[in-house]
C-alpha cells in the first residue's frame, strides 16, 4: 500500500487508467466480433459498416496507447481481408 502523497495519487490515477483502457479494448473486441459474425454469416452489406466502426476503435485505441500500433494494423488488415473475401 502507498503512504506518501504522490504514491497514493499515482495509485488512483493507474486505476482510472485502467478502468479507461479495460472499457476502450472491450468495446473494441466487441466491435471485432460483430464484423466477424457478419463475414461468418456472408453478411457483407452488414460487414462494411461494421468493418468501418471497428477500424475507428482499434485506431484510436493504438492511438491512446491501449494497443501497439502494429497490431491495430494488423488487425484492420486482417478483419479488411475477410470482409473483402465475403463481398466478392
Amino acid at each position: 500500500m502507498a503512504h506518501h502523497k504522490s504514491a497514493k495519487k499515482r495509485a488512483r490515477q493507474a486505476l482510472n487508467r485502467r478502468a479507461r483502457n479495460r472499457h476502450a479494448r472491450s468495446r473494441l473486441r466487441g466491435a471485432v466480433k460483430v464484423v466477424r459474425s457478419n463475414v461468418a454469416a456472408g453478411n457483407s452489406e452488414s460487414a462494411e459498416p461494421a468493418l468501418r466502426q471497428a477500424e475507428r476503435l482499434i485506431r484510436k485505441a493504438a492511438s491512446k496507447g491501449v494497443v501497439s500500433k502494429r497490431w491495430a494494423s494488423r488487425q484492420v488488415a486482417r478483419l479488411s481481408r475477410r470482409v473483402r473475401s465475403t463481398s466478392d
